[in-house]
């Protein structure tokens, strides 16, 4: 194992940034699972340098600060051929909503949960006459890939790579089914906040919450990270590609530091001309259901277009030891 000697290291956060992040020690685990969905295949060693890492997702609190220093608009805030035009045909700003229709007969088809919601964004997450009001510390939501990275360049750091997320997603505990062990639910007690019940009709909300929850509402793992796993989708810095890539000489021959496949590689191959590059989304969020979607584990992950922003994708940050910082 390998890990990085914080006393002897050229960059360290300032007192502020230090009091959000936590760092985790560099090392060796291995990497995605060969027991659930294809895309996570196969599970392979890999080997990080150590990092630092926010203790939560980026919230609404912070992420509010960001704008107001810097008069930045996302996205969502913005007319988009990319988005708008490609999902209904028409051009106004705004963004991904879940809304399921009353009766859903295709759960092959999102469109039957999402709405393209005009002036849905980050300030207003459920559309016209919502806010963020009493939701500071909930992480912030409508956030596409460039709104994470100019935050992330603004707060002086970077967005994880998938192989970072996932490490620190694990907690110190390698090869487990999720981040606090082999166990949904130990002892009964709800870990994180996902969907309970039939998705995407009936949420029994056992969990406490119905959408988004704060982010330290659930424990955090072995690290000291909260919320890796549920509330929101965090994105990271690696475009979309199949695990098989990283084995490709060689299922047990160890990646050091991986950053993923290629910008061109990444757009759906059933409609490669349509549509904007994919990075790879990690952590599944408040939506994911046992019957649906069981990708709230590390290794879980999905693709998602670059100028996409819903009502459950949300990110947080890392830091890198710079190049020459000492190691034991």
């Amino acid at each position: 194992m390998l890990w990085a000697d914080v006393d002897h290291c050229e960059w360290r956060p300032d007192d502020e940034k230090a009091g959000e992040m936590v760092f985790v020690p560099g090392g060796t685990f291995l990497m995605g699972s060969d027991r659930h969905y294809s895309e996570e295949a196969p599970s392979h060693p890999v080997a990080l340098d150590g990092f630092w890492i926010d203790r939560t997702p980026v919230t609404n609190r912070q992420f509010k600060e960001f704008v107001n220093t810097t008069g930045y608009v996302t996205t969502a805030q913005i007319v988009s051929e990319d988005l708008s035009g490609t999902l209904t045909g028409a051009l106004y700003a705004g963004s991904l909503v879940f809304a399921p229709l009353p009766h859903v007969t295709d759960f092959g088809d999102g469109r039957q949960w999402w709405t393209l919601m005009r002036a849905a964004n980050w300030r207003h997450p459920y559309g016209p006459g919502s806010s963020i009001r009493d939701l500071d510390d909930h992480p912030v939501v409508h956030v596409a890939y460039r709104d994470a990275a100019a935050y992330a360049t603004w707060a002086g750091k970077e967005l994880p790579s998938e192989a970072e997320w996932e490490y620190a997603a694990r907690g110190g505990l390698d090869g487990e089914e999720y981040a606090w062990g082999n166990t949904l639910t130990p002892g009964g007690r709800h870990m994180a906040n996902i969907w309970q019940g039939d998705f995407p009709a009936h949420n029994l909300c056992e969990d406490g919450y119905e959408r988004t929850s704060p982010v330290t509402a659930f424990p955090p793992n072995g690290y000291g990270v909260y919320d890796m796993i549920g509330n929101v989708w965090e994105w990271t810095s690696d475009w979309w590609s199949s695990h098989s890539t990283f084995g490709s000489h060689g299922p047990w021959q160890v990646s050091r530091n991986p950053r993923g496949g290629s910008e061109a590689g990444s757009h759906d191959v059933g409609a490669p001309q349509t549509g904007s590059p994919r990075k790879v989304l990690k952590g599944c969020s408040h939506l994911c259901a046992p019957n649906h979607c069981r990708r709230y584990r590390p290794a879980a992950r999905r693709p998602e277009q670059v100028h996409t922003s819903a009502s459950d994708i949300g990110f947080r940050c890392v830091a890198r030891l710079r190049p020459g910082a000492r190691s034991r």
